[in-house]
Parts: C-alpha cells; sequence; structure tokens
C-alpha cells in the first residue's frame, strides 16, 4: 500500500500539503519565501535542531508553526492536519536522504546536552512496566509483541499514517503513545523530553534513508 499511490492514504495529506504549499500566484503561502516544495530537499533531514530564538530544540512541525505565525496564518497544534499535510510534504521532498544530525557553529554545547538526555531517556526504565526504549527496541528486535513485531526503532518513515489511528500522526505523537504503553506519566505535546528523545532516535538512524510519509499498522 505504501508503494501504491493509489491505496496509500498518505497522499491525502501529500495533496493537501501540495494545496497549501501554494504557487507564484498565492501571496502568504510557503512558495512566497521558499520556491517550490523540492528546493526544499534535505530540510527534513536536519530537524531537530537547537533553534536561538526560542531557546530550545524545535523539530519541522515545530518549524511550520512558528512558519505559519510569521506569515499571519497561524496554525495550531502538532496535529494539526494542515501541519502533517506540509511536513509530509517537506518528508517526500527527502526520500532517500539520510538524517544529518549536527549542532550549528556556537550551538555545539546546548545541542550536546538535549542529546545527552536524549540517550539517557532512551535507557532508563519508565512506567508500572518498569521498561526502557532499550529493553524492546535494542534487545528484542523482531519479537512478536501481540499483532506486532518489535521494531529498532528507527524514526524513517514520519509523518505515518498509523492504521489503528486512522489518521496520519507525528513522530511527537507516536513518542507518546510509547510512554503510554508502558504505563508511564506521558509527556506533554511538543515537550523538550520528546525533542531530546527524537534528537538521540535521529542520530541513532543517521545513515538510513528517510521514507516518509508512510503506514504503519
Amino acid at each position: 500500500m505504501q508503494n501504491d499511490a493509489t491505496r496509500n492514504p498518505a497522499q491525502l495529506w501529500l495533496e493537501q500539503g501540495r494545496k497549501l504549499w501554494g504557487n507564484a500566484h498565492k501571496s502568504g503561502s510557503c512558495f512566497e519565501c521558499h520556491g517550490e516544495a523540492q528546493s526544499m530537499k534535505g530540510v527534513a533531514t536536519q530537524f531537530p535542531k537547537w533553534s536561538r530564538s526560542q531557546q530550545q530544540l524545535i523539530n519541522l512541525e515545530d518549524q511550520i508553526l512558528i512558519c505559519t505565525q510569521r506569515s499571519g496564518q497561524a496554525l495550531k497544534g502538532l496535529e494539526n492536519p494542515n501541519v502533517l499535510a506540509l511536513s509530509a510534504l517537506l518528508h517526500e521532498a527527502s526520500q532517500g536522504l539520510s538524517f544529518r544530525m549536527s549542532a550549528a557553529p556556537g550551538d555545539e554545547l546546548p545541542w550536546q546536552d538535549a542529546l545527552n538526555k536524549g540517550a539517557e531517556q532512551f535507557t532508563t526504565r519508565a512506567g508500572r512496566m518498569n521498561l526502557a526504549c532499550t529493553h524492546c527496541h535494542d534487545l528484542n528486535i523482531g519479537k512478536q509483541m501481540r499483532a506486532d513485531v518489535i521494531s529498532p526503532a528507527h524514526p524513517t518513515g514520519f509523518p505515518i499514517f498509523k492504521m489503528s489511528w486512522q489518521s496520519m500522526g507525528s513522530i511527537d505523537r507516536r513518542l507518546r503513545a510509547c510512554y503510554s504503553g508502558v504505563q508511564a506519566e506521558v509527556p506533554m505535546p511538543g515537550s523538550q523530553s520528546l525533542r531530546q528523545l527524537e534528537l538521540f532516535l535521529k542520530v541513532r538512524a543517521q545513515g538510513l534513508p528517510i521514507d516518509g510519509p508512510s503506514l504503519r499498522r
């Protein structure tokens, strides 16, 4: 289904993303600043990154929200369908490229601190099940968990259309679902703990090609 554009529901979000991106005849659109969406090839490989203006890590959906505020057409919420549509479009533009996680000059210290905190989260037990990410996604890759096969947790396919959600969702939503799965306190959407974990996962997956937007069970 993922490889068949006539059956892949993510195509609906991609089509919406293209409409939102706009063209030379649409004022206030993404096109007005950035040109064709394909000119953004490689952008999705660099997030999350340290934002000096925000003084924190931001991911691609955060950046989309910031840009819509600047354009005067502010969107709200990481799971807003239009935010996910634009994220899907930008990830499609970077398909086949691998993550390039690195700190910009001058941002090395906060970036490294965020990475270290993400690594710590990955290996820290949490919740009533007393499990860390590493227990599933390092030690039990390929084993069956109910109807699913445990993955190595390489975040190359986001945003995803998840069958159980029947909608598109961000990596932020998927990580929160994992917290819920081990019966741990779920971080607030957009929290720095989620951005730190996302950064670690993408550093861990460097060298693997982006294939999002994708389908998941």
